[in-house]
């Protein structure tokens, strides 16, 4: 929330129309989002670190992501670039070898610190609308930047496409940083991210004391145990790549009580959405089985989604060409068709194609001080320039 307080009201003052908050999330496709308590205390908790008060009310309800537009006024395109604003559950690296911490700019919140460049993506976004409002009077068109939450877990990108704030859009891009991409180096259509399910396993058994009545209980705990276990016993699928991890397990209060609630985290990924579904609907039966086998209950929540998709070779060609007249790109490659991730961006690079848009997903390669999703996180932050520069430099080429 404070976040997105900030960067709204930058883009406000740069002359941006802006939309928010449940403007431009559908509640029907939000996932994973934090429960009633933990939103209303992270919302006293932004007012009282530097939030815009004036433009927080748009997100008190957990709805953060935010869609800023420039209408030129003049007949052109519309493109789009989305930018990802979230940070991570980890806590930054307090070594003295740590150049945030040498320089005085590490995560002053403990457990969560921005691991994963998407720090760097929101001040992209910022840089680029900068830009876009010193230059308005030469584009055409319109120019929609996309600020989006939760994209880690593969959480927040299905909530806006589905609330159809690109169904009006030509052209899409959307970026990243690093991601093993080498410093200087430029990908315009980044290809081969894996769809995937993010699932949130909860098992429901029956308490009682393991000595005195244990043909009573019913135990949970035995039920994630054998489904953790037995999840890795999926078949692969012969069309592709696929991936399963049960990455948490929490279960049991004592050791002499049955357990009476368990809790699995588990993703699926494939190498299409084809394959991810197969393997998400073997997991199900796997989970249901082993509840099945103890007699408990069971819930499965998907936290977590995203899709598989190919890049417009057209447009990459674009971002190619601006990439390789560029003073701040050393090399530049088309597309990289090799295994990636999961990125819920796809969401939208759906949405856009089935309408008859074109859409990428580009990379910007830095230098790394240690690898994504790492506390010691950080990144040449030159990258920033040339990513700007690249990104505007596309929206006149497509005008």
């Amino acid at each position: 929330m404070r976040t997105a307080s900030i960067v709204a009201s930058i883009l406000d003052e740069l002359g941006f129309q802006l939309e928010m908050g449940k403007q431009v999330m559908s509640a029907d496709y939000c996932m994973g989002k934090p429960n009633k308590e933990d939103t209303e205390a992270h919302y006293q908790w932004a007012l009282e670190n530097g939030a815009k008060k004036e433009y927080l009310e748009p997100f008190k309800d957990g709805y953060t992501g935010i869609v800023a537009t420039l209408d030129t006024k003049k007949e052109g395109q519309t493109i789009a670039f989305r930018v990802d604003m979230d940070a991570l559950p980890i806590n930054e690296s307090e070594a003295d070898s740590h150049f945030p911490q040498k320089e005085g700019f590490r995560s002053t919140v403990p457990n969560q610190m921005h691991a994963c460049g998407h720090d760097a993506h929101t001040t992209i976004g910022l840089g680029l609308a900068t830009l876009i409002a010193e230059n308005k009077d030469s584009l055409k068109g319109k120019i929609k930047l996309i600020f989006q939450p939760a994209e880690e877990g593969t959480r927040g990108a299905r909530s806006m496409a589905q609330a159809k704030v690109v169904d009006d859009v030509d052209y899409f891009i959307a970026s990243h940083v690093g991601t093993g991409v080498p410093d200087g180096h430029f990908v315009a259509s980044k290809n081969g991210f894996l769809a995937t399910s993010k699932l949130d396993i909860t098992f429901k058994g029956v308490a009682s004391h393991a000595g005195g009545n244990p043909e009573e209980g019913k135990n949970a705990l035995l039920a994630a145990a054998s489904a953790a276990l037995n999840i890795y016993a999926i078949p692969r699928h012969s069309e592709g790549a696929t991936r399963i991890n049960v990455g948490e397990m929490h279960a049991g209060s004592g050791r002499n009580i049955i357990a009476d609630r368990a809790v699995l985290k588990v993703e699926t990924r494939g190498e299409n959405t084809k394959i991810n579904e197969y393997v998400k609907a073997q997991a199900e039966a796997v989970i249901a089985g082993s509840a099945q086998m103890y007699g408990v209950d069971y819930e499965i929540q998907t936290v977590g989604e995203a899709v598989s998709a190919q890049g417009s070779t057209e447009l990459a060609a674009v971002l190619h060409a601006c990439a390789e007249e560029s003073p701040h790109i050393k090399k530049s490659i088309l597309e990289d068709d090799s295994p990636a991730g999961s990125e819920d961006a796809t969401f939208f690079m759906e949405r856009i194609q089935q309408n008859g848009g074109q859409a990428t997903y580009c990379i910007f390669g830095t230098e790394l001080a240690a690898g994504h999703h790492n506390e010691k996180f950080d990144i040449n932050e030159g990258t920033m320039l040339a990513a700007v520069k690249v990104l505007f430099e596309s929206i006149k080429k497509l005008h």
